[in-house]
């Protein structure tokens, strides 16, 4: 296949994706696709409303806040959408992670919570007062900055990150089961994952690892001593802490080899370990520690593999690092594609726009290879490119392919409020602050 024949199908494959997202958009769905072109536009605003000033946006002002406000969407379709890019020959790894989308000033919103959030200024975590969403993507390659949004939901004040992040997970191999496609799931977490009440739920999935991150403090068991008759029969084996090296036994993988990005690497396994918490969910503990022959070099972390037992650890811990561009995808939503900048009167409108967000998102990601690089002055060129450079690139690739939208049409001018009806004041809501306590019985409605 000639790069001519690759370049047409790849332009091809972006255009059916932008009519079957088309097709997933119900009420206002016009709108809500020029919105998304508008987003694609690499515009520096201030306000949402001047994304109605892209030339992708042929409607008034006014339609960009009625495309959120009165569109609705078909969800279900446009996540089996996502899932059908998917590659069906390689196991696929979709990192799990959660956000917040500040909301300080906003007091019509209903399910406020204060959650901790990152703050570079501080150099610290700091408590903000916002929504909490879910992201399971899905990483392409490891170590580029690309994670696309599977499933990106908000976390109600009767749920959990780990419960929501199971459900989430499921829904994904439901989905792929629609599909016909077997290849391998992985879900690698970080620490707030590592816990029985995430890994639990999900053990004896088909076709599904996960490899979460470990505390540095915790304290495993190995499996029960056989039973001889006398009294109740033992939970526990031999006591395996992490920070006594004289309760590890023997490995039973030890691997040490060179990565591109870590230097010398060594990762060791113990299988068969269980939390106390949970005797019946039984998985391998992995120790790994990167840059051996560094004098300082990073603190060796602990990972939980939990799936099937023919894959080694040393996969295993490459299939945690493609947790990382999770990360970075997140800022590219909030920075680039502006996706906490609106500021919605309702929670509801606040879901719809991430939606929009996520389509806009895989057109980039489908373009990638259709734009040409065209980087600053100050920039060196790449043959990879990454989001930021993709986007800069959609406008002019806008011009070759042709919009589903409809036309706009002309309407005579609003009757405005009818006289006489009264106006009533939003009704307002004060944010929750969750506490240890309720976080531990959410977590354990699971």
């Amino acid at each position: 296949m000639n790069d001519n024949t690759a370049t047409n199908q790849e332009l091809n494959n972006l255009i059916e994706f932008r009519q079957r997202f088309y097709e997933c958009l119900n009420q206002a769905k016009d709108a809500q696709f020029q919105l998304v072109d508008a987003l694609l536009s690499d515009m520096n605003i201030d306000s949402f409303a001047e994304l109605s000033l892209a030339p992708a946006f042929e409607r008034k002002w006014s339609s960009a806040y009625a495309a959120v406000e009165s569109g609705s969407q078909r969800l279900e379709a446009m996540q089996q959408l996502f899932c059908e890019q998917l590659p069906t020959d390689e196991p696929i790894v979709c990192p799990l992670d959660t956000t917040v989308w500040p909301h300080p000033q906003a007091k019509t919103l209903d399910e406020l919570v204060f959650e901790i959030s990152p703050t570079k200024a501080a150099r610290r975590h700091a408590a903000v007062i916002g929504h909490v969403y879910s992201i399971l993507g899905w990483t392409p390659q490891r170590g580029s900055s690309w994670c696309l949004g599977l499933a990106n939901e908000r976390m109600g004040l009767d749920t959990s990150a780990i419960k929501l992040g199971v459900n989430q997970i499921k829904q994904l191999l439901q989905k792929r089961e629609t599909t016909g496609a077997e290849n391998l799931i992985v879900v690698p977490a970080d620490g707030k994952y590592g816990t029985h009440h995430f890994l639990a739920p999900l053990q004896g999935e088909k076709q599904l690892a996960v490899v979460a991150r470990l505390r540095r403090d915790r304290v495993l068991y190995g499996p029960p001593p056989e039973y001889h008759g006398r009294g109740r029969p033992r939970k526990h084996g031999t006591r395996f802490a992490f920070k006594d090296e004289t309760t590890w036994h023997d490995p039973e993988q030890d691997i040490s080899f060179t990565d591109s990005r870590w230097g010398q690497v060594r990762v060791r396994g113990w299988s068969g370990l269980h939390m106390r918490q949970d005797p019946d969910t039984v998985f391998t503990a992995i120790y790994v520690e990167v840059r051996l022959k560094r004098d300082k070099r990073p603190k060796p972390i602990w990972l939980a593999y939990l799936g099937p037992e023919n894959h080694s650890i040393r996969e295993a811990w490459l299939w945690f690092d493609h947790r990382w561009p999770i990360e970075p995808s997140i800022r590219f939503r909030k920075q680039k594609l502006h996706w906490t900048l609106p500021n919605f009167q309702t929670s509801d409108r606040c879901d719809r726009w991430c939606w929009l967000v996520e389509a806009a998102f895989w057109q980039i990601y489908l373009a990638q290879k259709l734009v040409r690089d065209d980087p600053l002055p100050w920039q060196k060129p790449l043959t990879t490119l990454t989001p930021t450079r993709v986007l800069r690139g959609m406008s002019r690739l806008f011009s070759k392919i042709e919009t589903p939208a409809r036309d706009v049409q002309t309407r005579q001018n609003s009757i405005g409020w009818p006289v006489g009806k009264p106006r009533t004041r939003p009704k307002r809501f004060k944010p929750t602050r969750r506490n240890k306590k309720q976080q531990k019985q959410l977590a354990l409605s699971t």
